[in-house]
């Protein structure tokens, strides 16, 4: 499926947002994500289902000054 993810088209084998963070070698990494600019925790990603065109935004945090 065709999705947006951080302003950049990609396609994606995934059903949802968790599914999606994996397969965009995000798995396992402490992220911060919204889908169609709504917060999603982490508890809620694996139940939370994606459609073609949706917007994903993916924020790792940063240590430095």
């Amino acid at each position: 499926m065709k999705i947006m993810v951080n302003g950049t088209a990609r396609e994606v084998a995934a059903d949802t947002l968790a599914e999606a963070l994996v397969a965009l070698g995000h798995g396992g990494e402490t992220v911060a994500t919204a889908l169609n600019e709504a917060f999603v925790p982490a508890g809620a990603r694996a139940r939370t289902p994606l459609s073609p065109g949706d917007r994903i935004e993916i924020v790792a945090p940063r240590q430095g000054g």
